[in-house]
Order: C-alpha cells, then structure tokens, then sequence
C-alpha cells in the first residue's frame, strides 16, 4: 500500500476531489497553510494499492492547472530599482509525495 500526499490549489480541489472519486479511489481533505501556492492550498491523502499509484498521478495531472501569477520582484533598498515591480511565476497546479504504508485497516 502507498499513501500519495498531495498539495494542490484551492481553485482545483473540487475539480480533483471528483476525478478521485469517479475513479475508485478516497481522499481525505486537509486544510493546509504555507508558502507552496498564493492563492491556498489544501493537502489530500489518497491510499491505494502500488500499482493504482501511476493511474493516481494521471488523474491528478489532468486535474489542476499551472497558473501565472503575479509576484513582488525582488526587495531592493535603490529607489525606482525595477526590482521593485511584480513578475510574472509560473505556479505549478500540485506536488504530491508517495509513502510506502506497512499496515492499513478500515475501522
């Protein structure tokens, strides 16, 4: 067994949390905060066989979506410096980590 921990926008929780579901598998939903995506976050477990991990992934890609966003440039103490101005970053759709699980029971 395997547990794929996964970070994903906000803005692509539902979209992910059905294409998970129409497809066999259970996520648990966790609010999450940090620094990974501007807008939110939120962090699913889905547990499955080693063999579904690959089929997860594929869901998974086809569910989020990288965005462009703008950022605050670098801070800069010289006046008018450009380094001041917002940038357009690429913000990737989800990170996802797999576990390798020892047991697994349902109560």
């Amino acid at each position: 067994m395997k547990l794929v921990i996964t970070i994903i926008s906000n803005n692509d929780t539902e979209k992910v949390l059905d294409a998970v579901a129409i497809n066999g598998y259970f996520a648990t939903k966790i609010s999450t905060t940090g620094q990974f995506l501007v807008d939110g976050h939120t962090a699913l477990l889905v547990c499955c066989e080693d063999e579904k991990v690959d089929r997860l992934y594929e869901i998974l890609k086809s569910s989020v979506t990288k965005r462009k966003i703008k950022t605050q440039g670098v801070k800069s103490t010289i006046t008018g410096s450009l380094l001041n101005q917002a940038v357009d970053v690429e913000e990737y759709g989800a990170l996802a980590f797999v576990a390798d699980i020892d047991r697994f029971e349902k109560f």
